[in-house]
């Protein structure tokens, strides 16, 4: 899993059959401290995730296992929207 914070949204109306009614939105890859390490991945979110929400990310075959995801060609989903992030000193 990944920490990345949503920062955008994608509207495609011609797309693969199985992302019909899928939110698609533009996640930056976050370390910790919030500094941004990938900027804009394409995420499927199955969580109800917002524009400025901090999120955890599965990407890979993982991604395929979220609910609503299953066998959909997708490599990043959205499992989670993140309350907090504590580091230790």
């Amino acid at each position: 899993m990944k920490l990345a914070r949503v920062t955008g949204t994608v509207v495609a109306t011609a797309k693969d059959a199985q992302l019909v009614g899928a939110t698609l939105l533009v996640c930056d890859i976050i370390d910790g401290a919030g500094k941004v390490v990938t900027p804009a991945e394409v995420a499927a979110d199955t969580v109800g995730a917002g524009v400025g929400d901090t999120v955890l990310m599965t990407t890979g075959s993982a991604a395929r296992m979220a609910a609503g995801t299953s066998g959909a060609p997708i490599n990043a989903a959205i499992i989670a929207v993140v309350d907090q992030v504590t580091l230790a000193k």
